[in-house]
């Protein structure tokens, strides 16, 4: 037999995979965010930043902020409308839950949300928490506080209420998995230089950039911040 009928013999239906939710980022990372590199890497918190771009651009949000953790974590925080919380008639969970775990979900395919809007086209925040072994998201809007935390995707607890506030917006920290990246380390320099590009592309936008790791010789972290 040749080699060609022998893989035509072995290509059957048990080798058609169906990957459920959030498996098919896992398994093939690099076709969602390019690669699992150091570019791969900082185009995590590129996702997260730009879904708080697309509120800027709705004219909903003026501050975004980007924290290095200590732990090599980010944070991304803005002062937008906040993710909404309500329940998602047809997924029957939290509208947020949806947004943050299933791909393609997300406010910029209804035309009255986002006029325009970048990343992904709604598999980006997801594939955030796919590929992250922690994220937690907390949003505040009308009023109160919500927040869910996922490990791998996986939501650890309904969304539910914790507080209230008189502001709204949305902060999402999230871990990479090191066991899906080969570069482990994020670069000041490197997003620094980003929210630099983006304060140029889009007028009226504060951003900030603050390394909790690093500290000037005054005492204070290494932090810039960008307007245009």
């Amino acid at each position: 037999m040749s080699e060609e009928n022998k893989n035509n013999e072995e290509y059957g239906a048990d080798n058609i995979q169906v990957l459920e939710g959030l498996e098919a980022v896992r398994k093939r990372p690099a076709m969602y965010i390019g690669d699992v590199g150091q570019k791969g890497l900082h185009h995590l918190v590129y996702e997260v930043v730009d879904n708080s771009i697309d509120e800027a651009l709705a004219g909903h949000c003026s501050d975004i902020d980007v924290f290095i953790n200590e732990d090599n974590s980010i944070t991304v925080k803005d002062n937008g409308r906040g993710i909404p919380t309500a329940l998602h008639e047809k997924e029957k969970k939290s509208a947020l839950e949806v947004v943050m775990t299933v791909l393609h979900a997300g406010g910029k395919f209804d035309k009255g949300s986002y006029k325009v809007s970048g990343g992904l086209h709604g598999v980006g925040v997801s594939c955030v928490n796919a590929l992250s072994t922690d994220l937690r998201v907390e949003v505040h809007r009308g009023g109160k506080v919500f927040e869910q935390e996922y490990k791998i995707g996986v939501p650890q607890y309904d969304v539910r209420e914790i507080g209230t506030t008189d502001r709204t917006g949305t902060e999402v920290t999230f871990k990479p998995d090191l066991s899906i990246f080969v570069e482990s380390i994020y670069h000041y320099d490197i997003l620094a230089a980003r929210l630099r590009e983006l304060s140029f592309l889009n007028k009226g936008i504060n951003l900030s950039i603050t390394d909790l790791r690093r500290k000037n010789d005054d005492g204070t972290h290494v932090n810039e911040k960008f307007f245009s």
